[in-house]
């Protein structure tokens, strides 16, 4: 009785048990089905269970489609789907939720972006499947890359504005553009603190202290004339208008916009002066009886002449009779007005004189001056009447060409490079002088001069880094390379402030023993937004902007002190190579700064050597020579870096303090199959050798390569066959454990 009482009860609870778990899988279900995103089970890489939304993400229509489909083909490749795999293994394995954000593709193979959200179900069975859900954030991204965009665009006009710009907010300026900080003479920053530091304290009056009191009584909306006063002392005449950034907040503060209208002032009050003087005088001989119609209608012919000449003034460019940059603007509009309504061509080419300003610092400004009259002629004569060639100051011109397309465009420019090799005779001196140019087209380069004139310029500046003496057409990419470079720029400013820059170590082999004699800094930059930026990257930009000093220092200190660290740690006889910038190089001030760097930290001399390239001799052998002489004197060794693919001169370097060439990993890549590279490398070797120079190759990863270079006598040798290039602590681990090898065959055991 009592088996068959405890047999009902459990019967009972049984059925219970039953009922919540249909009801569990009841709720489960409608959770499922009314989540607002994709939930799914994925099982031995297969979707096991998912819900609608999951399936209608992914372009199924009911949720039974998706079931049984590996989940490999929702990722945009295998290659992601191994990624997405290693980079959950761990968070999912220690029972934690990964939430990453990656772009998957629908069943239509669209790919789109999407934020998933992991879990094990059970992480100490992982067999057991796990559970992700999804949300489309594909609308989400690309309004985020919209406005990304946008506000890059601001800042773009607001840098590059030809006005001054501030803003204004509780009575001093926060923040202006560089347009308005050169008009009055100060870098942008200097200008701000300036006007922000109490008036008790500064050392120099303020020029926006005339705005801060026109602001305080303008209420935001304010038009007219000011006067500010610039850092040398002179008078800028400005036309000020002020705007709340927002009118119904007022705290967001006011917009300044600034424009310097001192020289239009300055002709005006000439016209003004000049006609009130002609007026008078016509007044005077009117009342004189005496004066006969001839001298009265002289009189208004001298007139005439004043007022055409003070018109010329205004329009034209008084050295070479050009049209200035005004003529330009008035011209430009009706040009492009024209090409509108005709659907025509139109074109404009930025035109710059490569070296004009070694004319004048060899020759003086008069040769120079003479120089720009006659090349001036010469733009002139090559394109037609309807065109214009404007001057806009210095060694600059612009060719406005109207109905000129492409081809017409290239035309002109290659007549004007054909112009450009006759040589100009200004008196006993015979120069030759080469335009680098830039095409701009309307209307896809630009719908206005200033924009068109922009476009050119950075086609101007990409010719003049492709070698100048030559042509570009203005391309969306320049644009988007002067952008990213100007960011890369702003964003080195504050880099070794920031902590950004590190330094990795590449060991170098003796070929001979095997051992690792030294190490060669190479510089690494992770930006906070932006990444990880390539050396090759950032290095142009940072010696474009001067910046490559300061930077080239730090890494001199830094790796200086990391090899004090080695020695101390056991490594006495290890070296480290540092790479110097053309840039660097011919700072006079380099050996001594060297020379301070080692006696502040206590190590030798010859436990340095400085990476140089070939072309730091180029323009100056001599003083290239002495640089290097100081260096040796003071113990540093010298090593010539990427041999052979520069500009060399055997000449020179038999004279140079260089005791190492270095064969640049070009010539070694392809040593395997490559006759030609093989040739190149032995003639190398067989050169240093000759001139008692030591050779390093470059790139090694190959044993075949390795055991090559050792046969032609190669003394060291780096590349990923020995060891990646790695961060110090990694180096001191490798340098400890590193057996050195004897024989290649050992090499390739050794060598990771």
């Amino acid at each position: 009785m009592s088996l068959t009482l405890d047999a009902v009860q459990q019967s009972s609870r049984l059925a219970t048990a039953h009922a919540d778990l249909e009801r569990l899988l009841r709720e489960q279900q409608t959770l499922l089905d009314s989540a607002g995103v994709g939930i799914a089970f994925i099982k031995h890489r297969v979707v096991a269970r998912c819900n609608h939304h999951f399936a209608k993400i992914f372009g199924f229509a009911h949720s039974q489609q998706a079931i049984g489909i590996s989940s490999t083909t929702l990722h945009a490749s295998r290659e992601d789907f191994k990624a997405l795999g290693r980079a959950a293994l761990d968070s999912l394995i220690d029972g934690k939720t990964f939430k990453t954000e990656r772009r998957l593709r629908r069943r239509s193979g669209h790919l789109f972006w999407a934020s998933l959200t992991g879990h094990l179900i059970n992480p100490t069975a992982p067999q057991e499947g796990s559970i992700w859900i999804i949300d489309d954030i594909d609308e989400e991204c690309r309004r985020k890359a919209l406005l990304t965009a946008t506000l890059r665009e601001k800042q773009l006009l607001f840098e590059t504005a030809a006005v001054g710009i501030v803003y204004w907010r509780r009575g001093t300026p926060s923040r202006c553009n560089p347009h308005l900080a050169s008009m009055l003479g100060y870098e942008a920053e200097e200008l701000i603190q300036l006007a922000n530091v109490p008036a008790t304290l500064r050392h120099a009056t303020s020029p926006l202290e005339v705005l801060s009191e026109v602001a305080a009584s303008s209420h935001g909306n304010f038009e007219g004339e000011i006067t500010l006063r610039h850092k040398q002392g002179k008078l800028i005449e400005c036309e000020a208008r002020s705007r709340w950034v927002d009118p119904l907040d007022h705290s967001q503060g006011e917009v300044w916009i600034l424009v310097d209208i001192t020289e239009r002032k300055h002709i005006q009050a000439i016209l003004t002066q000049t006609q009130a003087e002609l007026e008078s005088l016509v007044h005077e001989r009117t009342n004189e009886l005496s004066v006969t119609i001839q001298t009265l209608h002289q009189e208004v012919e001298d007139r005439k002449r004043v007022q055409e000449r003070i018109h010329w003034m205004a329009h034209y460019d008084p050295l070479t009779g050009l049209p200035n940059r005004a003529l330009l603007a008035e011209r430009s509009k009706a040009a492009i007005a024209t090409a509108q309504a005709n659907s025509s061509p139109l074109a404009v080419i930025f035109l710059d004189l490569d070296r004009f300003k070694h004319v004048n610092d060899s020759l003086g400004h008069k040769v120079g001056d003479a120089l720009l009259e006659q090349i001036a002629k010469r733009l002139r004569a090559v394109v037609r009447e309807k065109d214009t060639v404007a001057r806009l100051g210095g060694d600059e011109f612009v060719l406005l060409l109207p109905g000129a397309n492409a081809q017409g465009a290239a035309r002109v420019a290659g007549k004007l490079q054909e112009a450009s090799r006759q040589p100009y005779q200004i008196g006993h001196h015979e120069l030759s002088m080469a335009p680098s140019m830039g095409i701009a087209l309307f209307p896809q380069d630009g719908q206005d001069i200033d924009s068109l004139t922009q476009s050119a310029d950075v086609a101007m500046y990409h010719a003049k880094l492709e070698g100048r003496n030559t042509y570009r057409f203005f391309t969306p990419q320049m644009h988007a390379k002067s952008v990213r470079a100007l960011q890369l720029e702003n964003a080195m400013r504050r880099a070794l402030e920031r902590n950004e820059f590190t330094l990795h170590y590449q060991p170098q082999i003796c070929l001979h023993t095997g051992e690792i004699r030294s190490v060669e800094a190479l510089l690494r930059w992770q930006q906070a937004e932006l990444g990880a930026i390539s050396p090759a990257e950032f290095i142009p930009v940072a010696e474009d902007s001067g910046q490559i000093l300061q930077i080239g220092e730090w890494v001199l200190k830094n790796a200086i002190a990391q090899l004090q660290a080695w020695h101390q740690a056991g490594f006495p006889h290890l070296k480290v190579a540092v790479n110097l910038s053309a840039i660097q190089f011919h700072q006079p001030q380099l050996p001594e700064l060297v020379g301070r760097i080692l006696q502040e930290s206590d190590i030798p001399a010859t436990a340095l050597e400085l990476e140089l390239t070939e072309g730091v001799a180029v323009h100056d052998p001599q003083a290239a020579t002495q640089t290097m002489d100081a260096l040796r004197e003071r113990g540093v060794w010298l090593s010539m870096d990427d041999f052979g693919t520069g500009y060399s001169s055997l000449s020179q370097l038999k004279r140079f303090q260089i005791y190492k060439l270095k064969i640049d990993q070009s010539f070694v890549h392809d040593l395997d199959h490559d006759s030609n590279d093989r040739a190149i490398v032995s003639a190398i070797i067989r050169m240093a050798q000759a001139l008692g120079m030591q050779t390093t190759a470059e790139g090694v990863e190959t044993a075949a390569q390795l055991e090559f270079l050792r046969e032609q006598g190669c003394d060291e040798a780096q590349g990923y066959l020995f060891s990646r290039p790695l961060p110090a602590p990694q180096i001191h681990a490798l340098l400890s454990s590193y057996q050195p090898w004897i024989t290649p065959q050992a090499s390739n055991t050794q060598a990771h």
